[in-house]
């Protein structure tokens, strides 16, 4: 019997909060996990972690606002592990927690949104593409219920995550004959971001966990981390083309 390859995944913006705990529960599987972020220290205490949890873990240095980057990250994984299996697409602008009036908000916050969440994700699934064909392997990207229903004050976030909502329906299309299948994911977890999010509006954690069924935020290693790990994994090879609430519940419409 032919031995299955340990998985190999990238997961970007993982030096923190959901990116980390995505990494992590990956690494508590045994797979090998690479974790891109713009900060090495951050990234590499998280690829420390991930290997000290029974997995691989290594850091790659990677901006996804620049094809280059994006492209010499993927190199280095692919020549130091032979394959690429998965890619989580989870880096988001350091603007997304900050609250915004949408009529004085300066078009360059927007900018920078649309470059890490839109072109961010067209970046890294077109040079992870050519390696995960290879590997019949699968894309993972994070939206937010924020893509769904919107957020008050948080308008330039919540245009973005839609889009990447789109672009996951629409690469699920397209890549499906090839054997690569793409979902995302919209978490709502206890992260740096969202605490921050909370202290520059003192209504939001009220509004959010005023209607929470659960009444709590979730954990992102242990709540959200295992429901990508299903997603990249095979348990999962019929699935493509959709977005996962892990929400607790907290999303009211669809």
């Amino acid at each position: 019997m032919v031995a299955t390859p340990t998985p190999v995944v990238l997961v970007t913006g993982a030096s923190g909060g959901v990116g980390r705990g995505i990494a992590l529960s990956c690494a508590a599987a045994g797979w090998t996990v690479w974790v891109a972020a713009r900060r090495q220290s951050e990234g590499q205490a998280v690829a420390d972690e991930a290997s000290a949890r029974g997995g691989q873990g290594h850091f790659v240095l990677c901006d996804t606002v620049s094809r280059s980057s994006v492209r010499e990250a993927i190199a280095t994984i692919v020549d130091h592990s032979g394959r690429l299996d998965g890619v989580v697409h989870n880096a988001t602008s350091g603007l997304s927690p900050t609250p915004v009036q949408p009529v004085t908000m300066p078009i360059e916050d927007l900018r920078d949104h649309v470059a890490v969440s839109v072109r961010g994700s067209f970046f890294v699934a077109q040079e992870a593409l050519p390696h995960l064909i290879a590997s019949k392997g699968s894309m993972v990207m994070l939206t937010s219920e924020a893509g769904f229903e919107g957020k008050m004050r948080l308008a330039p976030y919540a245009a973005v995550k839609g889009a990447v909502r789109g672009l996951t329906r629409a690469w699920a299309r397209e890549c499906g004959h090839d054997g690569v299948r793409v979902n995302a994911i919209a978490p709502l977890a206890t992260t740096p971001a969202v605490e921050e999010a909370f202290a520059k509006d003192p209504t939001m954690a009220d509004r959010v966990l005023g209607r929470h069924p659960l009444g709590y935020l979730g954990d992102p290693v242990d709540d959200i981390g295992p429901v990508v790990r299903f997603l990249l994994s095979s348990d999962a090879r019929y699935v493509t083309g959709v977005t996962i609430m892990v929400d607790g519940g907290n999303r009211p419409i669809s």
